[in-house]
């Protein structure tokens, strides 16, 4: 129970744990993700209000329009005051802290500004390249024609729009065609295709680009002569316009990015500081779980203590039915119970196997009990019997007091003798206060006075007594008790041996212990009943007959004086096959060194 409770407190606590915290970091992590998206779009639209606006005077409409959209605090103010140009926020003005970007169109930061060309140069500044309405639309025109002819030739190709609205066909690989046609053949064959159709016409500068490019060109080339660089003539895209000029280098490079700045300077804003944070000031916006995250999240709790409670309640059911049902075996003692299932293999399986071996015995010694009060009633009442109704017809007249008959009622007060003292042994046995008188014994002394006892007996069931001689073998026992035990094992064995049978005595040494064994021809003990055959008044046949079923005593007797002496009784046969009752007691030399230094000791 305390293993599956701080395994269910444990695992119960650890998967709330687990859950909440990944929950709240993905929430957190997915509002940062929002915020950052947030800010990168309010820079993204300010650069693109900066880079098609002279000023910041109209910017006040778009500003507020990206703060109701975002909740967040948008301040704008010129780099070299912190007076703010333009502000806006959902609740109220905050005065700026930390910027979070530069505003200006001509500098852009690459990692905000995925579109800026070379030199930082936001695309969106186009100053005086930016197309008028008839010129964009004369272009268009061109490159529908352009396009067409090119679709028709099979020439593939790619159409795009410039920022300032120019269209744009790129020419693409064919994969055909690359197989067939290699190096300058193919871009002789590309470019003959191009130039038929008219695409150089979709290069070609309108009047107010032509302007602007010569412009351009003569401030390059004036900074270039300064450096004693060689002049340039420029395209749209601001690289050198025929390929015998090469690349430009890292100086006209240079110089080409600061005439274009001063080119667009006088139709973009001011350079301008960005300022972003949320209500309270901070310039990071608070986390704060939406309803929905925290709904999970209280799902996800409730969902695991119930079913905490679940496999708890499920536990404890489990636990607990073995134990009630332990309860209710205990507390019925009228009713025989059957057996508590034992389902399990942990300490309540183990103590279900164990109360019910104790219930078992406890009916098993309930059921001797009666039997045993049962039998002890009846040993004692036939003879009691008979001599009442003797002396009842001797006070009567009806017979006469005479020898024969003081003879009968003597018989019968020596088998009550018998009994009580058959009683009076187990008594002590079972006490250890039994008393044993032991000293060398010849093991064929024994046999032969315990065969001479019951020859008449077995003589007149039919049954033959054989005694095989040991020799010399002697043992360390009391007599009057070892004869005792074999006796009643004789007598036993007279008793369930047919006419005609044999019972065998011998006795043998064996690894320092004399062996001792009873073997008859009779009817056998079967297998369930040999663990039962030196139990107190037990008998194989359930009749009352004294004659084949004894007092139920004298196998019981044997086993206690055996072990008294430190020996093993023993039973083992098979029906129909007879029965074997070994005695296994000390040698006399053991006994005799143990004895000597006992008495050394004391």
């Amino acid at each position: 129970m305390l293993a599956s409770s701080l395994l269910v407190v444990v695992c119960a606590i650890a998967a709330t744990a687990w859950l909440a915290v990944r929950t709240t970091t993905n929430a957190a992590r997915d509002q940062q993700g929002q915020v950052l998206a947030d800010d990168t779009m309010i820079y993204r639209t300010l650069m693109a209000y900066a880079a098609s606006h002279s000023d910041w005077r109209d910017a006040e409409p778009v500003v507020r329009d990206l703060a109701r959209r975002t909740g967040r605090h948008i301040t704008v103010t010129p780099q070299d005051t912190r007076e703010p140009v333009v502000s806006g926020s959902v609740r109220s003005t905050l005065t700026p802290g930390r910027a979070f970007a530069a505003l200006d169109p001509l500098h852009t930061d690459p990692l905000l500004s995925q579109r800026a060309e070379g030199g930082g140069i936001d695309p969106a500044a186009l100053g005086p390249y930016a197309l008028g309405t008839s010129d964009r639309q004369r272009l268009d025109r061109a490159a529908d024609a352009v396009a067409t002819c090119l679709t028709g030739a099979d020439v593939p190709f790619e159409r795009a729009v410039t920022p300032s609205g120019r269209p744009l066909i790129s020419l693409l690989h064919d994969v055909l065609l690359k197989e067939q046609i290699e190096g300058a053949e193919q871009q002789k064959y590309r470019a003959k295709r191009a130039e038929d159709c008219g695409l150089p016409v979709l290069d070609t500068p309108t009047a107010g680009e032509g302007d602007a490019l010569t412009a351009l060109n003569d401030v390059v080339n004036a900074c270039l002569r300064r450096q004693k660089l060689p002049a340039v003539h420029l395209g749209l895209d601001f690289t050198p316009a025929t390929a015998a000029q090469g690349t430009l280098t890292h100086a006209a490079r240079n110089c080409v990015d600061v005439g274009r700045r001063e080119q667009l300077a006088p139709y973009v804003a001011p350079s301008a500081l960005l300022y972003v944070s949320d209500d309270s000031g901070s310039e990071a916006a608070p986390f704060d779980l939406s309803p929905a995250n925290t709904l999970r999240i209280l799902v996800v709790t409730a969902v695991v203590l119930l079913l905490a409670a679940f496999v708890t309640v499920v536990t404890g059911i489990h636990l607990v039915r073995p134990l009630r049902a332990l309860t209710r075996a205990a507390q019925d003692h009228d009713e025989p119970q059957p057996p508590v299932p034992v389902a399990r293999h942990d300490e309540i399986g183990r103590l279900t196997k164990a109360f019910n071996e104790l219930s078992e015995h406890r009916a098993r010694t309930e059921r001797q009990r009666k039997v045993m009060v049962s039998d002890i009633a009846h040993e004692l009442r036939t003879p009691l019997s008979t001599i009442r109704s003797a002396l009842e017809a001797t006070q009567d007249g009806v017979i006469e007091a005479d020898q024969h008959l003081t003879a009968s009622l003597l018989e019968e007060v020596l088998l009550l003798q018998h009994v009580i003292d058959d009683l009076q042994d187990l008594a002590a046995a079972d006490a250890g206060t039994l008393r044993l008188y032991s000293e060398p014994v010849l093991a064929d002394a024994v046999l032969r006075h315990v065969a001479s006892a019951h020859r008449a007996a077995a003589e007149s069931a039919g049954v033959t007594l054989v005694v095989h001689d040991p020799g010399e073998l002697d043992l360390w026992a009391d007599p009057l008790r070892l004869r005792q035990v074999v006796g009643n094992l004789v007598s036993n064995a007279v008793r369930h041996t047919p006419p005609g049978g044999r019972v065998t005595l011998q006795a043998r040494e064996e690894d320092a212990t004399v062996v001792v064994e009873v073997t008859d021809t009779g009817s056998g003990i079967a297998e369930e009943d040999l663990p039962l055959v030196f139990d107190r008044f037990w008998r194989a046949e359930k009749s009352r007959n004294r004659k084949t079923g004894g007092s139920g005593l004298g196998l019981s007797i044997a086993r206690r004086l055996t072990e008294a002496h430190g020996g093993v009784l023993s039973a083992a046969g098979a029906p129909g096959r007879g029965a074997t009752f070994t005695i296994r007691l000390p040698r006399c030399e053991r006994q005799l060194t143990q004895d000597v230094n006992d008495h050394d000791t004391r």
